[in-house]
Parts: C-alpha cells; sequence; structure tokens
C-alpha cells in the first residue's frame, strides 16, 4: 500500500530527523538546480518504468528504511511508488503536490522583543527562503504586513494568531525572486498599499502610496520609519521598528548583502554597488548597534538548506556584530563594488518577467503559472 503525505508532514518528519529514504523522480537537471534536503535522484519515466538496476539502486539508498516519493507536481512519484510496491517494497509514500506544494511550506516564527507592546511575527517560506513580516501592536490589536508573497492567507493567519488585524501593507521594493503578494493582500483586506517613493521611477503601474526617507508609519505606540536604502533596487527602503528591529529587505542579511544587477543590469551593477556600498556604510552601520536585523530573505542552497539557521527558528542577527564580522562590510568601497560586480551568482529564474509582474506590466493568470515562475530557490544575495 502506497500512502499519500502533505508536504507540511514531510517537513516535520525532516525536522524530527526521522530516518527515511527520500526519491526525487524529476530528470536530473532539475533535481540538481533545486531539490528538498536529503533527496536522492531516480529519474523515473512512467511509460519506461523501473528496471532491475534501478530497483536496486532505491533498495540500496532505503536500507530498510520507508521509502517517501517527490516529483514536480505529484504526478510522477505516485507510478514510481506503485511500482515500488509491486516490487516488495512494504512502507512507500508519495508527497502530494509534489515541489511546487513543498515551494508553499511556511513556518511563522515569533522575533523576540523587549518591548512587551512590540508584537513581531516572521513568517518564513521555507523552499525559497522568502522572509515576510507582520509587525504590530498588543495594545492597538493593529499590525502591518511587511513583504507579503502571493500565498497572501499565511499572512493573514500569522496576525489572527497573534491577536492582530492589518491595517496596513508594505513591500520593502520590487522583488525579482517571487511574485509580490503585497498589492493583492492590500486589497483584499482593502488597505493602503506602501512602497518607497522611487518605485515611480521604475515604471510601477499599480497604485500604492509612496513612502520617502523619514516617513512613518505608525501601529498604536509602535513606530516604523521608513531608510531610503538604494543599492539592491533604487526604491529600496528600510524600517526602523521602534528601538529594536531592522527589516531590510535585500540590503542586508544575515550573511550576505543584495545583489546589485537585477535591476540596474550587467552594465550598470557598479552604480548599484556604489549606492549600497554608500546605504550601508552611511545610513544602517550609522544605526545603533543593538539594532536586530530582519532581513527579507534567507540563503536557500541546491539542496534544500538554509545557509544560516534554521526553518522556524528566528533568522535575524544583531546589526554590530554583522557590522564587525560580516566580510563584505569590511571592504573598502572599490573592493565591495570590485566583489559585488565580479563574482555574482547565478541569477534568479525568470526574475526579468517576475519584475514585470510585479511592476504591473504583466499579469499571472493562473496559481500554476506563478508557481512554474517561481520554482527553485531565491537568488538575491550577492
Amino acid at each position: 500500500m502506497v500512502e499519500t503525505i502533505t508536504v507540511e508532514r514531510l517537513a516535520d518528519r525532516i525536522d524530527a530527523d526521522e530516518q527515511f529514504t527520500l526519491v526525487d523522480t524529476r530528470p536530473t537537471d532539475s533535481y540538481e538546480a533545486w531539490h528538498v534536503r536529503g533527496a536522492e535522484n531516480v529519474p523515473y519515466d512512467p511509460s519506461e518504468g523501473l528496471d532491475q538496476a534501478q530497483l536496486d539502486d532505491v533498495s540500496s539508498m532505503a536500507d530498510g528504511r520507508s521509502v517517501v516519493a517527490i516529483c514536480g507536481k505529484g504526478l510522477t512519484s505516485t507510478p514510481f511508488g506503485l511500482e515500488l510496491a509491486e516490487n516488495g517494497f512494504e512502507d512507500v509514500s508519495v508527497v502530494s503536490g509534489g515541489m511546487e506544494a513543498w515551494s508553499k511550506v511556511y513556518e511563522v516564527v515569533p522575533i523576540p522583543t523587549a518591548d512587551d507592546d512590540l508584537v513581531v511575527r516572521q513568517v518564513q517560506r521555507r523552499a525559497k527562503g522568502c522572509l515576510g513580516y507582520v509587525v504590530g501592536s498588543r495594545t492597538s490589536g493593529t499590525a502591518v504586513v511587511v513583504d507579503a508573497t502571493r500565498q497572501t492567507d499565511q499572512f493573514k493567519v500569522a496576525a489572527q494568531d497573534a491577536g492582530l488585524v492589518v491595517e496596513g501593507v508594505v513591500d520593502t521594493h520590487v522583488h525579482a525572486d517571487h511574485v509580490s503578494g503585497g498589492r493583492r493582500l492590500a486589497d483584499e483586506v482593502g488597505l493602503e498599499y506602501y512602497l518607497g517613493e522611487q518605485a515611480v521611477d521604475r515604471g510601477v503601474e499599480y497604485e500604492f502610496t509612496p513612502l520617502s526617507d523619514g516617513d512613518v508609519i505608525e501601529v498604536g505606540d509602535v513606530t516604523i520609519e521608513a531608510l531610503h536604502a538604494p543599492g539592491h533596487t533604487s526604491e529600496m527602503v528600510n524600517f526602523r521598528v521602534g528601538g529594536e528591529l531592522l527589516l531590510t529587505g535585500d540590503t542586508l542579511f544575515v550573511d550576505s548583502v543584495g545583489r546589485t544587477e537585477l535591476q540596474f543590469g550587467e552594465a550598470d551593477a557598479a552604480h548599484g554597488a556604489q549606492l549600497l556600498y554608500e546605504t550601508l556604510h552611511e545610513t544602517i552601520l550609522e544605526l545603533p548597534a543593538d539594532l536586530t536585523v530582519a532581513p527579507g530573505h534567507v540563503a536557500v542552497t541546491s539542496d534544500g538548506r538554509y545557509e544560516s539557521g534554521s526553518p522556524g527558528e528566528p533568522i535575524s542577527a544583531r546589526l554590530g556584530d554583522l557590522g564587525t564580522e560580516l566580510d563584505l562590510l569590511q571592504l573598502d568601497r572599490e573592493a565591495f563594488v570590485d566583489r559585488l560586480t565580479e563574482d555574482a551568482p547565478e541569477k534568479p529564474p525568470n526574475y526579468e518577467d517576475v519584475i514585470a509582474i510585479n511592476t504591473g506590466a504583466e499579469r499571472v493568470e493562473t496559481e500554476h503559472e506563478a508557481t512554474e515562475l517561481e520554482l527553485g530557490p531565491n537568488n538575491c544575495a550577492a
């Protein structure tokens, strides 16, 4: 018998270090580009079936453990699992929805604060490493959402579970790695949607409330101050939350900084890097060292690991520690610009289409189309 399990159940089993063998049945190139941590690859074509060598490989991989099969959408892993069962494998499961469903697994993680009134929830999209936030006030029972992904219900539920009502939606910038849910969430709940004022120059076609450097959004007695932070993009805004938190978007991560050529292109990537250097050294690192940096992404490797921290734990760092320990922040201007322009990692898949959707120039028509555009980890760090 072949059992079907959810992606949430798969995540729980991985996090609990359960002993099982995860087999990814997609073609090798798809597997190598992006897969779940610990997965082994056995490419499978239902029209050809499994030969004896493949059955022997799976048996050797499993070594008596249960087998869990996953593919892109659950279409090839199901016949794969059935064929294993027909050949004597007794404990076989198939992941419903495959990697498409895996790309939508979330954890909601509280960020500790000293201010009893301040409530912060980090909403982690596990497979892509996208980090969004619900920032609110216990006293007023209200909140804003920052950098919502298109699974907007995740943010509504996170706010509701924290006892908060969303009264504003913010994007730190025009994202390149995933379809933003910011404008959609604002429309769903009938609220203002905020972007940095320079987003006008990027051709954003939908309505938004522009934020200038120093503008403040108030949530009860909690103040959220906008800081213009160009570099990764020209309209990037960071947010200083009270005296405790700095939401850095794709400006500063816990282990890197944002890349600059996704908006500026290869020819002008150096200009973006110059802007980013100035933002980091003249704005961000001039802030109090005790601020907690809460970034917009965590790097996810092709084999599904967080490069910093773990899913379900806060992804954050003390600003002062990053200022003294992060290698990129120790470079002088020239070396920093050279590093960002000469050694850029692979770009996020479909990033030009994603940018066009997030500026309103193009539309994504179906859930499947959006999922296809977003498949794979984010690659927003330098």
